[in-house]
């Protein structure tokens, strides 16, 4: 042991290198477990009664304007673009 090192700066030390080895142990373990391989493995199956998202959004809908509403459409817009 060094003469100008104290027990406590030795202890400090030690445990800093001990958490560092578990935090590393730790880290490993997350990142094993979110790999992309990892979601080939069954789901829990409480989250089974979910049902699978779709994988296009919904369908547009649109509505033939009359001639009437068109135009009161179209003065709203002047109405509101007025002042840019």
């Amino acid at each position: 042991m060094p003469e100008d090192v104290s027990i406590f700066q030795l202890l400090g030390a030690g445990l800093l290198a001990l958490l560092t080895v578990v935090w590393a142990i730790g880290l490993a373990r997350v990142l094993r477990a979110t790999r992309p391989d990892a979601a080939r493995r069954p789901t829990d199956p409480a989250l089974s009664a979910l049902p699978h998202q779709r994988q296009a959004g919904p369908h547009r809908e649109s509505v033939p304007l009359t001639p009437a509403e068109q135009d009161a459409f179209a003065g709203l817009v002047r109405q509101l673009s007025d002042g840019r």
